[in-house]
């Protein structure tokens, strides 16, 4: 059972959390904050350190739920190919997924904090890599059971397969049309099935 303090921390970052992600660390202030929580600055400070450790707690927080989503997707029953087929179906709806989110936690915080945040560009970063490397084992796992035939490494095919989303991801949230990752998305399926078949 958790004790009040760690309720009330709970509580903090998952009510600043979307507030982060849509507004950006430097655009965020304590009254923003403070007003979201209904806590004073005094509490919130009582909680975390500063202002930079909420953030990231709040980063985190985001992060872990993206982290255990995808890995419902990819841990599911199916070939290596099924799994692929549901983490682009997972994208997507992706906007669906990540509305209460404030949106997508690696593009928005990942943007942001390049040029004024080196810790939060740090988390970013590496779950970044983490999702990267989700996806390398699914590859890696369905050539070795000779499901898929990869033209290179496992990790370089994740990469360059996360890249095509969340490049589509940015573009449907620059321009507020998901057409660009509904397209995307379709694009990679066809893509998929031609470069990975065994």
């Amino acid at each position: 059972m958790p004790t009040k303090a760690e309720r009330t921390t709970a509580y903090i970052i998952e009510t600043v959390a979307p507030i982060f992600n849509k507004q950006g660390y430097i655009a965020t202030s304590m009254n923003d904050l403070t007003d979201a929580t209904g806590l004073t600055k005094g509490a919130l400070y009582g909680n975390f350190e500063n202002k930079e450790a909420l953030a990231l707690a709040a980063f985190e927080f985001s992060s872990k739920r993206l982290l255990n989503a995808l890995d419902e997707v990819l841990n599911a029953q199916g070939t290596a190919m099924d799994k692929l087929f549901a983490l682009t179906d997972f994208y997507r709806h992706y906007e669906v997924f990540t509305l209460d989110m404030g949106g997508c936690p690696v593009l928005n915080v990942g943007v942001d904090a390049n040029y004024n945040n080196a810790l939060l560009k740090a988390a970013a970063n590496e779950t970044v890599h983490t999702i990267e490397g989700k996806i390398a084992l699914v590859l890696e796992n369905g050539a070795r059971n000779n499901e898929l035939k990869l033209p290179v490494t496992p990790l370089q095919f994740a990469k360059q397969l996360y890249t095509m989303i969340m490049g589509a991801t940015a573009m449907a949230t620059i321009t507020d049309d998901r057409k660009y990752l509904i397209n995307t998305v379709t694009y990679l399926e066809v893509l998929l099935k031609k470069e990975l078949k065994n």
